[in-house]
């Protein structure tokens, strides 16, 4: 995967705009600062915050990864053969709790991909 591609840049928590700099303040795991966003980019001087509560939206895209992620733990459940309904209960639990972080941080990268354009010719 190319590092200047948007799929990296939305997965590896980068800028929209250069595709170098930090959306986020910390690494997503690092909880005295989950998942909070930058206010502007350290490269390019993009600012995230388009207006107040700008990403408020993220918590649709959350929910809809959230909900993918279920489904995917419980193919993956049919798969490996679990039988009792409990099971697949823990099992969608821990791993959305285990990725809840992540999946918090890349909803907010996906929302600021929807309004913020790349500038392919900005060099840094």
């Amino acid at each position: 995967m190319r590092k200047s591609s948007k799929l990296y840049s939305i997965l590896f928590l980068k800028c929209p705009k250069c595709h170098k700099g930090d959306l986020l303040v910390q690494h997503p795991y690092k909880l005295s600062a989950m998942n909070k966003v930058n206010d502007h980019c350290a490269v390019c001087g993009q600012k995230f915050k388009l207006e107040p509560s700008f990403f408020y939206g993220s918590m649709y895209v959350s929910y809809a990864i959230g909900v993918a992620v279920a489904v995917t733990v419980f193919v993956l459940g049919l798969l490996l053969g679990l039988k009792d309904m409990l099971q697949y209960f823990f099992a969608i639990s821990l791993v959305l709790f285990l990725l809840m972080p992540y999946i918090g941080a890349l909803s907010k990268s996906i929302w600021a991909h929807f309004f913020i354009d790349h500038d392919p010719k900005f060099k840094s």
